[in-house]
């Protein structure tokens, strides 16, 4: 009978942390690129990064992501392109619209958490990035 109340209480915290109004609060920050797995299950290991992406989103679920280049002073580069970015949850997903003037187009983000984001896009690609930790040498 334990086993069985344990195995519940499990499943309702497993189901709770992945569900997509969890991830919103986590989209915010530095993330690097980690990973990127293929549908064919094929991965790419990402060890070494010169650009980070910057993702900002505000109460109204609508934000940016820019591409940005940390320099050793702990201050960043970027490019002067932006995309506006528009989160929905839809079908028990969290969705990530995006727009540029040139082409729009949408992710799905299977986790966000602390640590990591994880997203896949229309060509079935899973994204994993890490949170940034800046190296600053002093």
């Amino acid at each position: 009978m334990k086993k069985i109340i344990f195995s519940l209480i499990f499943l309702v915290l497993l189901n709770c942390s992945n569900s997509p109004e969890t991830f919103i609060d986590h989209v915010d920050g530095y993330w690097e690129i980690e990973s990127v797995t293929l549908p064919d299950g094929t991965k790419k290991e990402y060890t070494i990064n010169q650009t980070i992406d910057y993702i900002i989103v505000n109460d109204s679920l609508k934000g940016f992501r820019k591409k940005m280049t940390p320099n050793y002073s702990g201050s960043y580069e970027t490019s002067k392109n932006i995309e506006t970015l528009n989160l929905k949850i839809e079908n028990d997903s969290l969705n990530i619209y995006y727009s540029t003037q040139y082409t729009n187009w949408k992710e799905t983000i299977l986790l966000a958490n602390e640590e990591k984001l994880k997203i896949v896009n229309k060509d079935n690609k899973v994204y994993t990035y890490k949170r940034f930790t800046p190296i600053n040498i002093n």
